[in-house]
């Protein structure tokens, strides 16, 4: 049984072209930018955590064009196939990818008006207060990291996001009184094989964790394939 991180992407070609494809993407990116349209400011600068592929974030800058993108990953596999896919849409508003690992409590940035965390397999969203963060987005991490990732995400988010401010999630959950689908079923096994602190987590939980750090739900988003969004906002009163 292995313990390493399962593998969301392959090569787009033979040999050493660095670019990669993860499928999903193709499946759930226009879903996504629907609520994110909701969501996200109209202009301003935007950091991804954990792009992987950069897949996502080369859709998003091209539509969001007001919205400057700021790609980010800790594998340099990521990061090459991010730095690839950037050189060929040539967006004037996608910046190189940066290099942050998301359990660092130091990340090589300055401010950013959104902050989106895609495939993230880490322990923490982020540690220090910075200026600018109005939102928070992750997307497909919290099934594919240990749990303490969760409360990292929150208790970064909580540094980081001022009053009102959403964090939203993507991807598979578990809901009280609902029947778990079974390609759900299968795939939470599959990731406790894997690995068995992972798995396909219940809202219920992290709603709990939510309001330890001042968030709450507000909004629950069916979305294809039987995923969920989650939108928390950031509550100071809480």
């Amino acid at each position: 049984m292995t313990q390493d991180a399962p593998v969301p992407w392959t090569p787009q070609g033979d040999g050493p072209d660095p670019r990669r494809h993860a499928p999903a993407t193709l499946r759930n990116r226009d879903a996504i930018a629907a609520v994110l349209r909701d969501e996200l400011p109209d202009a301003g600068l935007v950091l991804e955590v954990a792009s992987g592929s950069g897949e996502h974030v080369v859709h998003f800058a091209v539509t969001f064009p007001a919205l400057d993108w700021q790609p980010s990953d800790p594998d340099p596999a990521a990061l090459a196939s991010i730095a690839a896919l950037r050189g060929d849409a040539n967006l004037p508003n996608l910046r190189a990818p940066l290099l942050i690992d998301a359990a660092s409590a130091d990340w090589p940035i300055d401010a950013a008006d959104a902050l989106l965390c895609i495939n993230m397999q880490s322990n923490s969203c982020g540690e220090e207060k910075s200026v600018g963060y109005v939102a928070c987005l992750c997307i497909n991490m919290i099934h594919i990291s240990e749990w303490a990732a969760t409360v990292g995400l929150f208790r970064g988010c909580e540094r980081q996001l001022p009053s009102a401010a959403p964090l939203i999630l993507y991807g598979p959950y578990l809901e009280d009184g609902v029947e778990i689908a079974p390609s759900n079923l299968a795939f939470d096994r599959s990731l406790m094989e894997r690995n068995p602190k992972w798995g396909i987590r219940n809202v219920s939980d992290i709603d709990k964790v939510a309001v330890e750090f001042g968030f709450k739900r507000v909004r629950r988003v069916e979305m294809p394939a039987n995923n969920l969004m989650l939108i928390y906002h950031h509550d100071q009163d809480i």
